[in-house]
């Protein structure tokens, strides 16, 4: 599912969603040029110091509501009028080089961009709401995952071609993911199912990854380690697979790491950002609609994950991302401080005071605050994806303890018109019944 506001960083591109709207700017911080002035004789020289502003200062601002809809987007597949989308931005994600963004939105559209400089490519149709999207290693496409449990892919090198049905679940889909060298597609599913398949051939699949006991909200092929998969779900775990076996590797429970004064600490909640940090081999764990962040390690040649601290936020926290140099990116729902910045100091995560990067995106928000601002009571996580249990039995043995309870306090009339006596083993017989 869709969260109401995202982040997603590459290299130094920054995008920040919300609603119909998002925001693309640059963490690179301005280029200073110093020009030294020849002195005359006899008087000292003086050097003059000038900001450059690049084409990174300035933000790209892009909304999906104002993209022209065509006709046919209106019509379901009876050809009777079907309800319009909102134009909410419900997935985003960068290739692996930054050279381009994609996201798809409720009104059914696959949207690209070029990012170097920014520039929308196409606008295409998708045939149902997706749900996550994601670039293939070579960027030749991008591969799309809907509601139905539908997976299409859609050319990169040709942004007008029509997408193709590659693989189908029975269920929803919450998640794709391709590994690094393109060979396999991951999915995941709502039926508590991780699926390899073939990315030649979609129809094989290679393994499935079995043990979560709800949805599946993320999952996420550790870059460096590749033959690695981390996987979250509604049932409040944190699991690592060798995911071409389907093996378990390590499981780490979240209801374990709270503790029981904390407001939501017999909360359950999915992950709904799985963030990786290939410097320290750092996995940053988001929870839906709790203001903490887990901090976890990778151990590759053991084959676990370290539980290392968790950093708590006043503000709601939005979605969080690495960036390679710099540290984690948070986003957060506070106007005043929109972001915070993390990094690992003598061995302990925390905020760093605000810098030139720092301040110069938060500016850029602060004045394009609208598109996150009412988003704060929007819940758009996972509460509606839990398994519901109905215990008939119990119900069927109370309604038919009380029907006996009222025939032993009111016993039919017997032939002669007289109430009928119950003998004692008949009445044991019955509530044995």
């Amino acid at each position: 599912m869709a969260s109401c506001a995202g982040l997603a960083l590459c290299g130094q591109a920054l995008v920040v969603r919300g609603g119909s709207r998002f925001l693309a700017t640059s963490t690179a911080s301005r280029d200073v040029q110093r020009l030294a002035v020849p002195r005359a004789p006899g008087t000292r020289g003086i050097t003059l110091v000038r900001t450059l502003d690049t084409d990174d200062d300035v933000p790209f601002t892009y909304d999906c509501s104002t993209v022209e809809k065509k006709s046919q987007e209106n019509k379901g597949e009876d050809g009777q009028p079907v309800e319009k989308g909102s134009d909410t931005i419900l997935a985003s994600a960068f290739s692996k080089s930054g050279g381009y963004f994609a996201l798809t939105d409720d009104s059914k559209r696959l949207i690209l961009f070029r990012t170097k400089p920014w520039q929308c490519l196409s606008v295409r149709t998708v045939v149902r709401r997706c749900t996550a999207l994601t670039f293939t290693a070579s960027e030749e496409k991008l591969l799309v995952a809907d509601k139905s449990g539908d997976v299409y892919s859609f050319s990169v090198s040709d942004p007008q071609g029509c997408g193709r049905l590659e693989l189908g679940h029975l269920s929803m889909l919450l998640d794709v993911a391709v590994s690094p060298d393109d060979r396999y597609v991951l999915t995941a599913d709502r039926d508590e199912k991780i699926r390899v398949s073939w990315a030649a051939a979609p129809h094989s699949i290679e393994s499935f990854c079995l043990g979560h006991a709800e949805f599946v909200s993320r999952i996420l092929v550790a870059p460096d380690h590749p033959e690695l998969l981390l996987s979250s779900s509604g049932d409040c775990t944190l699991r690592l697979w060798e995911y071409r076996s389907g093996r378990e590797l390590h499981c780490c429970h979240l209801t374990s790491l709270r503790e029981p004064e904390e407001p939501w600490g017999d909360k359950r909640s999915a992950a709904s950002r799985i963030a990786y940090w290939g410097q320290e081999s750092c996995v940053a764990l988001l929870c839906d609609c709790i203001p903490v962040v887990y901090i976890f390690q990778l151990d590759a040649r053991r084959q676990q994950l370290a539980y290392r601290q968790q950093l708590a936020f006043q503000h709601r926290v939005w979605d969080v991302a690495f960036e390679e140099g710099q540290g984690l990116w948070v986003l957060q729902d506070c106007r005043e401080a929109p972001l915070v910045l993390c990094k690992p100091v003598e061995g302990r995560w925390q905020a760093v005071p605000e810098n030139a990067a720092l301040k110069k995106v938060s500016a850029h928000l602060q004045g394009n605050w609208a598109m996150l601002e009412g988003l704060a009571g929007v819940d758009a996580g996972f509460s509606g994806l839990y398994k519901a249990t109905f215990d008939n039995v119990t119900a069927y043995l109370r309604k038919k303890e009380e029907r006996l309870q009222k025939r032993r306090q009111n016993p039919p009339p017997g032939p002669n018109g007289q109430a009928k006596k119950m003998k004692p083993e008949e009445a044991s017989l019955r509530c044995s019944s």
